[in-house]
C-alpha cells in the first residue's frame, strides 16, 4: 500500500482544516474522538463478524480514525501555538514539510509505474523464437558467430535487426559485419 492510514489522515484533515477557526477544528477534534471510540467498539462488537460485501474493513476504518484524531489535535496545538485565527495549511511548517514529502513519494509512484508501463509495452512488442536452420545455413551462422566472438543468436538477433521491408513485402539486409556498431567503439 502506498499510503499509510496516517499519510490519508493527514492529506483529508489538512484539506479540510484550510480556513476553520480554532472552534471548527475543536468541533472537529471532539467528532474524531466519538468516531474513535465508536470504530474501537465496532472492532471488538460480535455482531461485526458478519459484515456487507462492500463495507469498509472495521480495523482499517478504527486506525483512519484514530490518524485523524492524531492529525486534528496536531492542527489544533499548531493554531494555539500560533495564534492565528484561522488555519492556514502554507504557514504549517510540519504539515507542508509532510505534504512536500507525499507529493515527492507520488511523484516517484508515477515515475515508477509510467516505466513499468513502457517496459510491458516493449515486451509485448518483443518477439521470441526458435528457428531451425538447415546444416548448411547452421555452419554459417555458427562459423560467422565464432569469427566474431559472438554467439549464433546474437548474430541471428543482428541479422533481424537490420531487415529492411521492401516495395511487393520483400525482405532485405544490407552486408553488415556482426558485433560492428557503426559509430560505436
Amino acid at each position: 500500500m502506498i499510503w499509510a492510514s496516517e499519510d490519508v489522515a493527514r492529506d483529508q484533515v489538512r484539506r479540510q482544516a484550510a480556513g476553520m477557526t480554532a472552534q471548527q477544528i475543536a468541533r472537529a477534534v471532539d467528532e474524531a474522538l466519538v468516531r474513535v471510540r465508536e470504530t474501537q467498539d465496532a472492532l471488538h462488537s460480535p455482531s461485526q463478524v458478519r459484515r456487507a460485501e462492500f463495507a469498509p474493513d472495521p480495523q482499517e476504518l478504527a486506525e483512519r480514525w484514530v490518524a485523524r484524531l492524531a492529525e486534528w489535535q496536531r492542527v489544533a496545538a499548531h493554531l494555539a501555538a500560533t495564534g492565528a485565527d484561522t488555519y492556514d495549511g502554507d504557514h504549517d511548517r510540519e504539515g507542508s514539510a509532510w505534504a512536500r514529502e507525499r507529493e515527492g513519494r507520488r511523484a516517484e509512484v508515477l515515475r515508477s509505474h509510467a516505466a513499468c508501463a513502457a517496459r510491458r509495452r516493449e515486451e509485448r512488442d518483443e518477439l521470441q523464437a526458435e528457428v531451425w536452420l538447415s546444416a548448411g545455413a547452421g555452419r554459417q551462422i555458427r562459423a560467422v558467430a565464432e569469427r566474431a566472438g559472438l554467439t549464433p543468436h546474437e548474430v541471428l538477433a543482428q541479422l533481424t535487426e537490420r531487415v529492411s521491408l521492401g516495395e511487393g513485402g520483400t525482405l532485405s539486409v544490407a552486408p553488415f559485419v556482426p558485433g560492428y556498431v557503426p559509430g560505436g567503439e
